[in-house]
Parts: C-alpha cells; sequence; structure tokens
C-alpha cells in the first residue's frame, strides 16, 4: 500500500493544472488517469479558445476564474512555447432583434472587467472580418485561440518535473473515507492484465470531468449529477479555410445554456464550424447518429452566408460534463468545494467552458482548499 499527500482523481487540464500547482508545495502528488494519456476526453476535444469572460453571471466563479484564467493563461502560453494566438473575436449579431443581446453581452463583460470590449458597425465588422455578414459586432479583443493537446502536455511535464506522479490507465474503483485518511483502490492497466492497487491519500481531489458525479457518489455525496451533452464539429476543406481569419460567434439565443455554433481559425490554420450541443445518455459515445453536414451550414449561414455543404467534412466531437437537465435553460456555475461530509476532500463538479480558459486559475483557487485539508 503506498502513502500520498494528495491524489487527484482525473487528468484533465485542470487536474494537470492543478498537478503542477500543488507539487510545488507539496511531495506525495498523484494524479490518476483512467485514460492511456492525459487530456483525452473533454480538454482537448473542443475549440481550443482562450474565453474572455463576457457570458457569465458578475461575481460568479466561472466569471471571475475565466477573467483571471485569460490573462495568466496567454502569459502561460507565451512563456512555456505552447501554441497560441493572442486573436481576439467578434460577437456577431445578424439582424436588428439582436442588437439588444449584443449590448446586454457588452454590459455583463464590463460588469466583470474585460478590458476593451466595444460594438462596432458592419462596416468595421466586415474590415476585420471580410466574409461575415452583420448588422454590429462587439470586438473582444482579450479572446484567443491555443493548442489544448500541447497546453495539457507542457502542464503534466511541468507536474511531473515538480515531482507529481502521473499514472495513467488507472481507473478509481473505490474511494474509502476513514478518520484521516482516504483509502484510494485503483486498476492499473488494460483488461486482463490490470493489476489492483491502493494509496492512502491525506487529500483526494474529484478533477474527474464527466465522472466527478460517480467519484463524488463514492465519497458518499450523491446529490450531483452530470448530464453528457455533445458537441459535434465540421472542419472546412483546405481551399476554403481563409473564409475567416480569427474567431467568429454568434449572439447566443438560449439563456446562456450554449455559445452557439461558431466559426474557430485554430493555430493550425484549419477552420472549424460548431459545436452543436445536443444531450446524449452515454458519457462515451461521440460517434453515433451523428449530424448531416447540412446542418452545420444551415447553422453558420447567418453569420456565413457563402458557406456551402461541400465546404465542410464532419470533424470529431467533445462532450461536456453539464449541471443542468434537457429542457432547463441558464448557466450553472463551477462548483469548488471542500466535502461537507468528508473532510479530507475537495470536489470540482461541472468544470464546463470555460474550464480549458480557467484552468490555471481555477489551480490557484483549488490549492487553498487542499492547504486546508493538509493542515
Amino acid at each position: 500500500m503506498d502513502s500520498a499527500n494528495i491524489v487527484i482523481v482525473g487528468g484533465g487540464v485542470i487536474g494537470c493544472a492543478l498537478a503542477r500547482e500543488v507539487a510545488a508545495k507539496w511531495s506525495d502528488v498523484f494524479l490518476l488517469e483512467k485514460f492511456p494519456r492525459v487530456g483525452m476526453a473533454a480538454s482537448t476535444r473542443n475549440s481550443g479558445v482562450i474565453h474572455s469572460g463576457i457570458y457569465y453571471t458578475p461575481g460568479s466563479l466561472k466569471a471571475r476564474l475565466c477573467v483571471r484564467g485569460n490573462r495568466i493563461m496567454h502569459e502561460y502560453c507565451a512563456a512555456h512555447g505552447v501554441p497560441h494566438r493572442p486573436c481576439g473575436k467578434l460577437v456577431v449579431a445578424t439582424s436588428d432583434a439582436e442588437i439588444p443581446s449584443l449590448e446586454k453581452l457588452l454590459q455583463t463583460g464590463n460588469t466583470n472587467g474585460v478590458p476593451g470590449l466595444r460594438i462596432v458597425d458592419r462596416a468595421t465588422a466586415k474590415k476585420r472580418e471580410p466574409n461575415i455578414e452583420c448588422v454590429a459586432a462587439m470586438e473582444v479583443p482579450t479572446a484567443g485561440i491555443l493548442s489544448a493537446e500541447e497546453l495539457v502536455k507542457s502542464l503534466a511535464r511541468e507536474a511531473a518535473e515538480r515531482g507529481a506522479s502521473i499514472v495513467t490507465r488507472a481507473n478509481v474503483t473505490r474511494l474509502d473515507p476513514g478518520p484521516s485518511n482516504i483509502r484510494v483502490e485503483v486498476e492499473i492497466g488494460d483488461p486482463p492484465d490490470t493489476q489492483r492497487e491502493t494509496i492512502e491519500a491525506r487529500c483526494v481531489v474529484n478533477c474527474a470531468g464527466l465522472f466527478s458525479d460517480d467519484v463524488a457518489a463514492m465519497l458518499g455525496n450523491r446529490g450531483y449529477r452530470i448530464y453528457p451533452v455533445r458537441g459535434e464539429y465540421c472542419e472546412a476543406v483546405k481551399n476554403k479555410s481563409d473564409l475567416v481569419r480569427d474567431l467568429v460567434y454568434p449572439v447566443p439565443h438560449d439563456a446562456g445554456y450554449t455559445l452557439g455554433t461558431h466559426l474557430t481559425k485554430t493555430v493550425w490554420g484549419t477552420l472549424l464550424v460548431g459545436p452543436t450541443a445536443d444531450h446524449i445518455e452515454d458519457k462515451n459515445d461521440y460517434e453515433s447518429n451523428r449530424l448531416p453536414i447540412e446542418e452545420f451550414v444551415r447553422r453558420a449561414k447567418p453569420m456565413l452566408p457563402m458557406l456551402q455543404v461541400e465546404d465542410l467534412r464532419l470533424a470529431y466531437s467533445g462532450i461536456r460534463s453539464k449541471l443542468l437537465p434537457p429542457g432547463k435553460g441558464g448557466m450553472a456555475d463551477f462548483l469548488i468545494f471542500r466535502d461537507p461530509n468528508v473532510r479530507q476532500a475537495v470536489q470540482l463538479i461541472g468544470m464546463e467552458s470555460p474550464g480549458l480558459t480557467s484552468s490555471l486559475a481555477i489551480a490557484e483557487y483549488t490549492a487553498p482548499l487542499v492547504a486546508e485539508v493538509l493542515n
């Protein structure tokens, strides 16, 4: 039986960022990831956008950690050679009826402290994005784009250099809280050659993303449920990748449940259209009943009228960990807290977008909760 100061369950971008943060302060840090590599799930199956903080309720964790995360993420990528582009973005109103929503976004962003926001007219927007059609747009200069995969690799590498033990193909099967420790039972490896290991941890941090409700339940906290929402993407064929220069978003239409199907020019020069947002039953279902390309064209055409079906190919999909069930609008906040019933546990639940942008700030916010456990 091994012992540890800290066991982090889940090796996505937030788990890796937290491992990097706490390994600088404590020894015997274990990061357990059930997939073959860190960051294989939601962390790298997204748009790779560095969000600014314009969408989130003022005072919420999402607002605070996104605005802070935006700044330090740009700094981290520049300092560590993570491919990124601080390009800014446009949020476009394609009709006069959408202008009040655009103005509301501006107000929310200003309240949250997002710098440099301004609403511009059609002519100004088209100077920036000649192929985009709109009646007005909001410029968001602090937004950007990064390589999510390279970010996760960089964070994991730094965590390991600081002494963290990163164990992949490590599936946590049981958590047994005791008076001063939590016994963590793990299956390591691929069937049929798995090995069972047990770790006695002084602190367990639930960073399991889509499966964070399952990990919380192992600790006896069954009051949370993750509702998986699949987002699908298309990619423009090579000779159409320059239809958009940077990032173009629609005005959200459904009370913040999704930011809408947007246009993303990646750091590699490809153009993505997506994501969609549909509730699914299976947290591992990335491919069944994929939407036709025609649906992506329909959603993007108000912004990009020249887009045609033959311009796109189906690309990857990702699954987000929503706390709100089907049919309920709005946007749930991040949940980051000491477990009230298990004093040695820290829970991170509902860590969807802007989790990538906020990952370094989330690690900063969570580390003092870990310190409360260990001190």
